[in-house]
């Protein structure tokens, strides 16, 4: 039986009075999207329209699911609660703290020792509040929800970007920092603007080389890292329902790239056929007992046109493999174009690594075909040309796809099989040791989902290119960026030429899924009497202070930290790699803040100016110099800023050091709520050439924020060294709900308030 089947049951018991009384007020057929929100209102049964891009409502998700290292900020922040017990299912998942080295026993023994205290931490908080929990080497938490937890129609949230992974089920699944996720644990509502819809018609059918993966790369092409921005992604057509389950979830992953809200995929037997062979066929029997409501209306997919914010249509008959990258997920060549985009760029072309498994692509399905490739190299007298590594996304797959011999292929071909946790894929890959940071220029492909620089490796001269498993496969088979294996050959062993075969695999394994210890550890039915310790001197592990609200004269005086140049992802800002091991250590971590950001003065990284001093210096030390003097400061940036991860540790660093503002053209929509929560000011340019009038020795004003208040502009006093001024205005999106955090200095104290 599934877990929390009562719970599922229920959505769908309220979910035909629901949406039938959401269609009847729009006054027209509705989107599965729009389905699963208005079913999802905190208040229930809808009672008024909602105007997409513009209304924030307040949800009940189902559930809440948080991966370790950022589970241990939002616990953290939940022991502030005062609440005993969490008030809807909740997991954590111990995958982000395992380095990839040697291989998966000795790496996970490694973890183990090394990051016992946060997992002892984590366990014993989930044991004391009622939650979840999944042990290191269990898998990645967005395939074990997958497997799991994930239901057609049902709502959660989760603090990671990739949760929207569930949306390959039929979810609503949306990433969220984690004081989003403290409110719904704490059984408050969570607030999120009303998304735009973007639909996305797939005709024809997947075949040859074409993998899912490739669906979603065209689409990144498309949208760009930003073009899903405030919307969520809904697909539809021939080509959706002829996809397995695991190929959806694919490429519902891969949404966070293009920073929509959330994708997600209509009902169908391929979610039928997922549910039953992961054991649930009890939740495949409750929701085709309410199949039409959970996917669109037939009339939206008929006439998408007339629905949608957006629609865009790929034809999967001649839909060709891509390879996304370098150092950005939505630069796309299509493989026939790729040996002349590489000669174009000086792209190494010598491909050092393969890379296969993680969230995006650890399936039965991808594996399988990813082997029958590998299986080629013995039967065609080839060598492997590349390093090869297998990272698999839960015990549940390990466990069957080395029953059926599919590790055994790998093993022959020299592949390294690495743990059941993300690994490389976010950056916790030993491959270069302490000397990462001047590793030589290099290639690598792999089926993650992000290939920021410095993401996998921590070499800024690493090139990674993104694609599907079974592309990434053959490349590393061939060795060489510009193998095109539709077209071209190879020269096996004994000097004949050879071609790889196409991919072949299964939608789910022929004998059934197994597995002895799936990692789970379900809470204790009475957590009361548990404690939770955190050492004074811990280095890993730090108890919270509540942040004190940010005075409206603390804004006036402010100095420039630092004016970031292009882009400035959530790992520029707090990156990830060794410094996860402080993720529950704010005052450690923020020793990370920003030092990654490029300043647009020197166009270097970690080096900017003290205007106390006048002397340059690391980002964080100039920051605590800052503090001391008591000043705040400002945080300036580009377009689509805190782009990528969830990670609230990019608001809260700043935060905790003194930051007061991040002003920039446009923000990613996590991270702006993220600073949002955490007290802090959000704003953007209302005139975006404004960002040029920033001087480095700027100070800044902002003269009538005593008058703060929604859909009323800002205005902002620059003050440069030389004693001229501007005036410009700055936007916000803060209600009323998200003004008062900042007035109480954050959204955690506000609940800490009302539950006083």
């Amino acid at each position: 039986m599934a877990f929390d089947i009562d719970m599922i049951k229920k959505v769908y018991q309220n979910m035909p009075g629901r949406v039938d009384a959401a269609r009847d007020l729009v006054g027209r057929p509705l989107t599965l999207a729009e389905k699963i929100l208005y079913a999802h209102l905190w208040d229930g049964t809808p009672s008024k329209v909602f105007t997409r891009g513009k209304d924030y409502v307040d949800f009940a998700p189902d559930r809440v699911a948080c991966q370790d290292a950022t589970a241990q900020m939002a616990l953290l922040q939940f022991m502030h609660a005062g609440k005993p017990k969490v008030a809807v299912p909740t997991t954590v998942h111990c995958d982000h703290l395992i380095q990839a080295k040697v291989g998966a026993d000795k790496d996970l023994a490694r973890a183990n020792e090394t990051s016992n205290e946060v997992f002892d931490f984590l366990e014993s908080v989930s044991n004391k509040y009622g939650i979840g929990f999944w042990k290191p080497g269990a898998g990645i938490i967005h395939q074990v929800v997958l497997e799991n937890y994930a239901f057609p129609g049902g709502m959660m949230i989760g603090t990671d970007s990739h949760t929207v992974n569930a949306g390959g089920l039929g979810m609503v699944a949306i990433g969220v920092g984690g004081a989003d996720a403290v409110d719904v644990m704490a059984g408050m509502a969570w607030e999120l603007k009303f998304p735009k819809l973007i639909g996305v018609k797939l005709t024809g059918s997947l075949s040859g080389w074409t993998a899912p993966k490739d669906v979603i790369l065209k689409v990144a092409d498309i949208l760009t890292v930003k073009g899903g921005t405030g919307a969520i992604i809904e697909y539809f057509g021939e080509g959706a329902t002829s996809m397995s389950c695991t190929g959806k979830g694919t490429i519902c992953n891969m949404g966070a790239e293009v920073g929509a809200t959330t994708s997600t995929f209509g009902y169908d037997e391929s979610m039928d056929r997922y549910l039953r062979a992961t054991g649930r066929a009890d939740v495949a029997d409750a929701a085709n007992e309410v199949a039409s409501y959970l996917t669109a209306d037939p009339e939206v997919y008929q006439k998408p046109e007339d629905y949608f914010d957006q629609v865009i249509e790929i034809n999967l008959d001649t839909l060709e493999p891509h390879l996304n990258g370098p150092f950005t997920p939505d630069l796309a060549t299509p493989i026939s174009k790729m040996a002349e985009a590489a000669r174009e760029n000086d792209w190494p072309l010598r491909v050092e690594y393969g890379l296969i498994g993680s969230c995006t692509n650890s399936s039965y399905e991808d594996i399988s075909r990813a082997a029958s490739l590998a299986k080629q190299v013995s039967e065609k007298n080839l060598k492997t040309k590349s390093n090869f590594t297998i990272t698999p996304g839960s015990e549940q797959v390990r466990y069957t796809i080395e029953r059926d011999g599919f590790i055994d292929t790998f093993d022959a071909i020299g592949a390294t099989v690495f743990a059941n946790a993300c690994g490389p894929c976010i950056g916790m890959w030993d491959r270069y040791g302490d000397k990462a940071s001047q590793g030589p220029r290099n290639t690598i492909v792999h089926s993650f989902n992000r290939n920021f620089a410095k993401r996998a490796d921590g070499n800024p001269n690493t090139l990674a290119f993104v694609g599907s498993p079974e592309l990434v496969t053959a490349i590393a088979i061939a060795g060489r960026l510009d193998f095109n294996p539709i077209t071209d050959t190879l020269i096996n062993e004994d000097g004949e030429e050879v071609r790889l075969e196409e991919p072949r695999g299964y939608e789910l394994p022929p004998e059934g899924f197994a597995v002895e210890d799936a990692g789970y550890i379900a809470p204790r039915e009475d957590g009361s009497s548990v404690k939770v310790i955190v050492a004074d001197d811990s280095e890993r592990l730090q108890l919270l202070d509540p942040f004190i609200p940010i005075q409206n004269e603390e804004l006036q005086g402010m100095k420039l930290l630092i004016k970031a140049f292009g882009k400035c992802t959530t790992d520029h800002i707090s990156m990830a790699g060794p410094w996860l091991r402080f993720r529950g250590h704010l005052d450690n971590i923020a020793n990370n803040t920003l030092i990654g950001a490029v300043n647009a003065y020197n166009k270097k990284t970690n080096f900017v100016k003290n205007q106390l001093t006048g002397e340059y210096g690391g980002v964080p030390d100039t920051q605590r110099a800052y503090k001391k003097s008591g000043i705040r400061t400002i945080v300036v940036g580009d377009h689509n800023y805190g782009e990528g991860s969830s990670r609230e540790h990019a608001a809260m660093q700043p935060r905790h050091l003194g930051v007061a503002a991040v002003l920039v053209k446009s923000f990613a929509r996590i991270h702006e709520t993220n600073l949002k929560k955490q007290g802090m000011l959000a704003l953007t340019f209302a005139n975006e050439a404004d960002y040029d009038k920033i001087q480095e020795d700027d100070t800044f004003n902002l003269i009538d924020i005593a008058d703060f208040a929604p859909d009323k502009p800002l205005t902002l006093q620059i003050v440069h060294a030389d004693g001229s001024q501007d005036e410009i205005k700055v936007n916000h999106t803060y209600n009323e709900a998200q003004i008062n955090w900042f007035r109480e200095g954050s959204a955690l104290n506000v609940i800490k308030k009302e539950n006083a």
